[in-house]
């Protein structure tokens, strides 16, 4: 079998050559009205002309003409059997099954006398392009609309065979491979053979799976498709997927008389979508599946909701009639809500075998795919807190649109993420919910490829296609890919072809743009109806059965209709067992120290600073280490690598979970991390941050370096830091310019997740940022657009007290700007030793990175009390660090008050030595969101005579310039100290680019604007 996969395309290409001469097949077939389906070319000769026509004979193999082989193949293969019939083993194990087949039996088996060789070898390779290609001739249009081109090699007649050979009896062998060729008949007529191609092949199922490249998979396959009768359902089974379809249609159908003018992306003309998944969910759950993650778009989302998560249907009802927020609870935070087919729930949910399983549907936008990697992400979080090593028994589903699937990127990215070994969930299920038509756009608009699943072919994915119209088929399918995805651990698709009803929702008129399709689809009955009238047909059920099951259905609705009138949700969803005591924005969390033991930091720096003495790294990498180990022995000099480091290795230490992903990431953009080394000599790698603790689990400490993705793999990282609480996961950008590729992300879920849907999430995002002369895509991550994001007044002084303040609490998000090692420590450590989680954007360094100055003592690290590092607050997190000059709480004398944020800092003190500028105060804001109104005026205070500057590296509509400012002037209006006009501007002119990218000029840029900070002379407003 593997020589006639490696051969089969040039055979095919000499059977076209030779069969395409005058009289023979020649044009590209087309489904045509036929007496007989099996052949669809019109160039077979009459019937007279075939009973006449000679049986062909046995022919030597050296006599095999250019009509099948060229010659020179034809004396290639007598010398092949020649050394077969000397020896069998002396030739490879598919020629020996080959001349055993056909050699050894074809002139001893009885009744095929007259078979050859070339017949048998064609008969084959008609076989083998059904499996191929037979997809193509499925009957997969419920609407029976698209035209298909039936591939020509389906057609019998180019391999030679005529009407008149459908009752002949073919040799094709026993074959060492699964489906109907390894059954024990060697010997069958063309009419069988093509009976079972078009039972397996071509009914309501159209399989795509020869792409795949693994021998045990197809084979697999195969002895689940090729099977000598059709799947077949008892009784009672018919009885549970007609109650289920009966579900999912009068619930669409409830929906639309109650609401007749409202939107609710209906799932009518797919229907079957809903069985299907329960049918899964139950077959999933016998193999093993414990838990599901769901991650779907609009279209289907409330009959999901409903009838497969189960979610009260009373609370769906309630929100299309408006809702009403939460009452009576402490604390509670109901957010800004958002349309109800976005929402998401969780449930325990008993299968049919009896079994529970837990089923969650993530919130998504109406930005189609974004939730993809979310999905996946809360996937693989699930499976590492369930210590699910086999990844069997957590599984997530993603549910597309034909048109969405096909188009949008981000589907990519996230199939891309299936194989990578720290992001693989053990495969996903896809199931395509294919209307034929993506709002408006037909498919030959919409895609360049045949299918809208053609992107899955490059995991080697199969694809089944199956008509939406055909219930069982659908169950069938659904549970083959529960069953591949459990054998297999990869991922599988499932393409639902159906339509859409009533367009792209039930108040568009699709009409406009498909005019035919509707036309179809206003008299095609209903998958419910064709159903109901099958099982009548068959006998299987009776009308008055039918009519029992609609009318328990309808009672049940219009019940939880009428409850939906007085209900009144209780409690926030958004609770999961990882996350009970954590607080919501409306309720006060005590903000706590971040320090660490002397003797703990001591001990885990060693570990972290410490190789194997026979682990042999590059030489430049075993100085930095020993630099290290330096600087934890004395104490001083902690560089901004080993503070993230302490930081990793504390919160392990305390039992959290930390995940560090990105580009490049193992060893930093900056070649500044090194937290993965690799020996020079034999190629294996070492994680210090692995053995911090006795016995350490291998993924509790997990960095890994990411595919070259920003939309799929932050969006993974959301999802699996939305899991569980106490891991601090983090995603980096390689630079922070690019982090606008994942800016969906950022947009619909990061900034407002926790707003519109209830859901906190701690993660932190690592974008660097910095002018240093690297130009326009090397030097801006954009803060302006994440501070532009914030929803923390620029007009209100929130309450500041330090045990009432709950600012961070209310805040969407925070960002910072860090400017020492020690507060990069604190501020991560920070996201993990707070009751209430909140994502945290870190506008990361470059050049500080190895900064003469930008370093940190150990005793900033540590919760011991009376040195310099412990001020009145404890050791932790400083919003904002003060002058490094010994002021009072007091300075008259000082003329100027400059606010900066970043690496502009050492810049501007470097300056100030320079001109001898004592009379200059320099205060660094390292949270710029929520904004440090407290510490903001507790130096205006200091500095009462002080000229008030605002000094950055971004140009004026760029930076923190236009979020400072408000804020700034709401303070100093508090104190009486001015207004905006007040508020001087010291920093690059607008622009369109982020930088310059002349080196140059920046270097003259920032020369001047330092200058200008520390300029005797007043500065001009705005600047």
């Amino acid at each position: 079998m593997a020589w006639f996969r490696a051969a089969s395309s040039a055979a095919k290409l000499a059977v076209r050559r030779s069969l395409a001469r005058p009289g023979s097949y020649a044009t590209k077939a087309r489904i045509l009205p036929s007496h007989n389906r099996d052949f669809h070319s019109t160039v077979f000769t009459s019937r007279a002309q075939a009973a006449t026509a000679p049986i062909p004979r046995p022919v030597p193999l050296s006599r095999l003409t250019d009509s099948f082989l060229d010659g020179s193949s034809s004396v290639y293969l007598e010398e092949l059997q020649r050394a077969w019939e000397e020896d069998p083993d002396s030739v490879d194990e598919s020629w020996d099954n080959f001349f055993r087949n056909f050699v050894g039996q074809a002139t001893t088996s009885p009744g095929i006398s007259g078979q050859t060789i070339q017949e048998s070898m064609r008969l084959l390779l008609l076989v083998r392009a059904y499996q191929v290609n037979g997809h193509m001739k499925a009957n997969l249009d419920p609407l029976a609309l698209e035209e298909r081109h039936i591939p020509e090699d389906l057609d019998p007649a180019l391999y030679g065979f005529s009407e008149a050979d459908l009752d002949r009896e073919f040799f094709l062998g026993v074959w060492k491979m699964a489906g109907f060729l390894s059954e024990n008949r060697p010997v069958q007529t063309l009419r069988s053979i093509l009976t079972r191609l078009q039972q397996a092949y071509c009914g309501s199922v159209g399989y795509e799976y020869m792409h795949i490249s693994d021998r045990e998979k197809c084979n697999w396959l195969r002895d689940k498709i090729e099977t000598p009768t059709p799947t077949q359902y008892n009784s009672e089974r018919r009885v549970v997927m007609l109650d289920r379809l009966t579900w999912s249609t009068q619930f669409e159908n409830f929906l639309a008389t109650k609401w007749t003018a409202a939107k609710r992306f209906g799932l009518e003309g797919g229907e079957t979508l809903i069985p299907g998944m329960k049918e899964m969910f139950d077959r999933s759950a016998d193999l093993g599946v414990e838990s599901i993650v769901i991650g779907m778009s609009h279209r289907g989302r409330l009959n999901v909701l409903g009838n497969v998560v189960r979610k009260p249907l009373r609370q769906i009802f309630s929100e299309f009639s408006g809702g009403t927020r939460p009452v009576d609870e402490v604390g509670l935070y109901t957010g800004t809500g958002d349309v109800k087919y976005h929402l998401g729930t969780s449930y325990d949910r008993p299968t049919r075998g009896g079994k529970r399983i837990h089923l969650s549907l993530v919130a998504n936008p109406s930005h189609l795919e974004a939730v993809d990697p979310l999905v996946i992400g809360k996937t693989r979080a699930k499976q590492y807190y369930s210590n699910d090593v086999d990844r069997t028994r957590n599984l997530g589903i993603l549910i597309h649109g034909d048109g969405s699937f096909a188009g949008q990127g981000v589907v990519y990215e996230t199939l891309h993420l299936s194989g990578l070994p720290n992001y693989t969930t053990g495969g996903t299920i896809h199931i395509v919910v294919n209307n034929q038509v993506a709002f408006t756009t037909d498919p030959q608009a919409g895609r360049s490829s045949q299918y809208c699943t053609d992107v899955a072919k490059a995991l080697d994915a199969p694809i089944f296609h199956v008509n939406g119209d055909d219930l069982e088929a659908v169950v069938h399918v659904c549970e083959l890919a529960a069953e591949w995805r459990q054998t297999f651990h990869s991922d599988v698709v499932v393409d639902i072809v159906c339509y859409r009803r009533f367009g792209h929702n039930e108040i568009d008129e699709p009409s406009f743009t498909q005019p035919k399709m509707y036309k179809v689809i206003r008299s095609h009955p209903s998958a419910l109806e064709i159903y109901q009238q099958k099982l009548l047909k068959n006998g299987q059920i009776a009308q008055e059965d039918i009519d029992k099951i609609q009318k328990k259905v309808n009672s049940i609705l219009n019940e939880e209709f009428m409850n939906s009138k007085d209900y009144v949700p209780k409690k926030r969803d958004w609770l999961a067992a990882y996350w009970s005591g954590f607080k919501s924005p409306e309720q006060i969390s005590r903000v706590r120290n971040t320090g660490v033991k002397p003797e703990i930091l001591k001990n885990v720096g060693k570990a972290i600073t410490t190789l194997p003495d026979t682990f042999k790294a590059h030489r430049a990498v075993k100085k930095i280490f020993e630099q290290r180990s330096q600087m934890i022995e004395s104490g001083e000099g902690i560089d901004w690598a080993v503070g993230e480091a302490l930081a990793f290795a504390t919160l392990l230490v305390e039992g959290n979970h930390v995940r560090l992903s990105g580009q490049d990431v193992e060893r930093g953009t900056f070649s500044h991390r090194h937290s993965v080394v690799h020996d020079q000599e034999t190629g294996e790698q070492y994680c210090p941050l692995d053995h911090v603790i006795m016995n350490q689990d291998e993924e509790m400490f997990t960095v890994s370096n990411s595919s070259l993705s920003e939309f799929g793999v932050l969006g993974f990282e959301l999802g699996y830091s939305m899991e569980n609480p106490n891991s601090l996961v983090i995603w980096e950008a390689q630079f922070g310019d690019f982090s606008n590729g994942a800016q969906v992300i950022f947009d619909q879920f990061l900034s407002s997740g926790e707003s519109k849907w209830l859901r906190q999430t701690g993660l932190v995002v690592l974008l660097p940022h910095g002018y240093d002369g690297q130009g326009p895509e090397h030097s801006s991550a954009r803060l302006e657009r994440f501070l532009q994001m914030s929803d923390d007044n620029p007009y209100v002084i929130p309450e500041m007290d330090a045990t009432l303040r709950k600012q961070i609490q209310e805040c969407n998000w925070q960002v910072v700007n860090v400017t020492t090692p020690a507060n990069y420590f604190h501020v991560l450590r920070r996201q993990i030793h707070r009751d209430f989680r909140k994502p945290l954007v870190v506008m990361a360094p470059k050049n500080l990175l190895r900064h003469k100055d930008c370093k940190s003592n150990l005793s900033e690290f540590d919760d011991v009390q009376g040195h310099p590092g412990f001020d009145k607050q404890g050791t932790r997190f400083k919003r904002l660090i003060k002058d490094q000059n010994d002021h009072s709480d007091l300075e008259e004398g000082i003329r100027r008050l400059v606010l900066c944020s970043g690496k502009v800092y050492y810049e501007l003190d470097e300056q100030r030595k320079k001109v001898s500028g004592k009379d200059v105060a320099i205060c660094r804001v390292e949270q710029l969101c929520p904004f440090p109104y407290d510490l903001i005026q507790r130096e205006l205070k200091r500095y009462p005579n002080a000229e008030v500057v605002w000094c950055q590296e971004e140009p004026m509509n760029m930076g923190a310039y236009s979020y400072i400012a408000p804020r700034l002037c709401t303070a100093m209006r508090a104190l009486g100290r001015g207004t905006m006009e007040d508020i001087r501007y010291v920093g690059r002119a607008p622009s369109a680019a982020t930088a310059t990218g002349f080196y140059q000029a920046h270097v003259k840029e920032q020369a001047e604007l330092v200058q200008k900070a520390l300029q005797s002379e007043p500065i001009k407003y705005p600047y």
